[in-house]
């Protein structure tokens, strides 16, 4: 089938390549001339694993071409799928401009095309308000009126940065919001390559399909914020979180999904998406208080970890003139994404006391450092950002933090202090190797 994809994103990008790479004829659009030059050239602009190589692949095959030619890209396309940016303010209330551009976008090229052309499939891709959908509807036909034929339909996409492509070549389900015999069908015919291994595939109306994506997100969410307050009750009692949790998500009711203490959520998700739900519920007088708790939660446990960070220094100076390595900027492992990532929370935090801040980041080194400037200082390996610090954050559980070299780590620390907000080390043999050790949902240790 032809396809059309609005943006060249996160989403667009891995939906456009993934369609592709079934056998579809993918034209992935945009605004941005230099940006489609690079993506021509065959550089991905995005970290995610396994994309770069299939979408040189499926580009060499010819099944795959990025243009600026939206009228063009639009021309043959059977389905159209928008995936551009949904900016939101802090209270969630969400920008629709880019919406609306591509919706207009696309009518001014179905009327050129005039009244005899095959229905296309307009599907919204990109996380919008409840609703959104059928605003896109009437801005085109406010532009087409009544004679050019299109179909109107909502598709949300569940991709866990760091493993987007697996989840959607392979996804746990696919929601599909639709009005239409035609979309209904057409949606089948593109999803069933990926769907062969008996996952299903919901058909249902656009508002609920929009609804969905909320939902889970506010969820999941939800079960981060619920296991961190646990956490800290746990430290209020002198228990141990990694052995409640153990206990707990046992229940197969429960399962071990999500529930891990730590820093909160980051990312462009989880954030934006409970924000949207409360603002969604302001507007429709439903106070969301379960969202605004999550949120509420989220944003105090950064602040909580980076209170133990200044108490730890009060009786040996204060935090000021202090230096603090940064192991990991991303908000979460396999991704270069560094919005909303708990680690720059605490560099700025830090930064604000005088702090001098280093980091080290597999992958998102180059995105942390623009976004915070010069005074976070880029190291090459995490020993570097370590060598005469007065302390280590583990902010992000890449692998490669999971069993650095203790003693060569002693023996560059000014102060053998590690703050670690990802749980990674066993509290007993960090005692027993000198460090203060701070983890999150568990007694402080320490040097024995």
């Amino acid at each position: 089938m032809r396809m059309a994809m609005v943006g060249t994103g996160y989403v667009g990008l891995v939906t456009g390549v993934c369609f592709a790479n079934a056998g579809n004829d993918v034209a992935c659009v945009d605004i941005d001339e230099g940006k489609v030059e690079r993506l021509r050239a065959g550089e991905c602009p995005i970290y995610e694993p396994g994309l770069t190589e299939l979408m040189a692949k499926n580009a060499k095959a010819g099944r795959l071409r990025f243009t600026t030619d939206a009228a063009e890209a639009y021309r043959d396309a059977r389905m159209i799928f928008i995936c551009v940016g949904t900016p939101s303010d802090d209270r969630g209330h969400t920008d629709l401009k880019y919406i609306k551009a591509a919706a207009e976008d696309v009518a001014r090229a179905s009327k050129a095309l005039g009244p005899q052309q095959e229905p296309k499939v307009v599907v919204v891709k990109s996380t919008v308000p409840v609703g959104t959908s059928h605003q896109v509807r009437d801005w085109i036909r406010e532009i087409v009126g009544e004679e050019i034929p299109f179909h109107i339909a909502n598709n949300p996409e569940f991709l866990k940065e760091g493993d987007a492509v697996s989840d959607f070549l392979k996804p746990d389900r696919v929601v599909c919001g639709v009005e239409s015999e035609l979309a209904s069908e057409m949606f089948k015919d593109v999803y069933d390559p990926f769907v062969r291994n008996g996952r299903p595939v919901f058909m249902m109306d656009v508002r609920s399909s929009e609804m969905v994506k909320y939902a889970s997100n506010n969820f999941l969410a939800t079960k981060i914020s619920f296991i961190n307050e646990m956490a800290n009750l746990c430290e209020a009692y002198g228990a141990d979180i990694n052995s409640v949790r153990e206990g707990m998500c046992a229940d197969q009711r429960i399962g071990y999904q999500f529930l891990y203490p730590g820093l909160g959520y980051g990312g462009s998700c989880f954030p934006k998406d409970t924000q949207a739900c409360v603002m969604m519920g302001d507007r429709a007088g439903v106070d969301m208080l379960v969202s605004k708790a999550v949120h509420e939660v989220n944003q105090r446990q950064r602040e909580r970890f980076f209170q133990r960070i200044i108490k730890h220094f009060e009786s040996r100076g204060g935090l000021a003139d202090k230096t603090l390595a940064f192991w990991g900027l991303a908000f979460k492992p396999r991704t270069d994404d560094v919005r909303e990532a708990p680690a720059l929370t605490l560099v700025r935090r830090a930064l604000g006391y005088g702090v001098e801040c280093r980091g080290f980041d597999p992958v998102a080194a180059e995105n942390a450092g623009a976004e915070i400037g010069p005074k976070l200082t880029i190291c090459e390996d995490i020993y570097e950002a370590a060598d005469g610090a007065d302390g280590v954050v583990v902010s992000t559980d890449w692998d490669e933090f999971k069993s650095p070299d203790f003693e060569r780590l002693g023996s560059i620390l000014r102060h053998k202090a590690i703050f670690d907000g990802r749980n990674l080390y066993r509290r007993q043999h960090l005692g027993e190797l000198g460090f203060h050790y701070y983890s999150v949902g568990r007694d402080t240790v320490e040097p024995r």
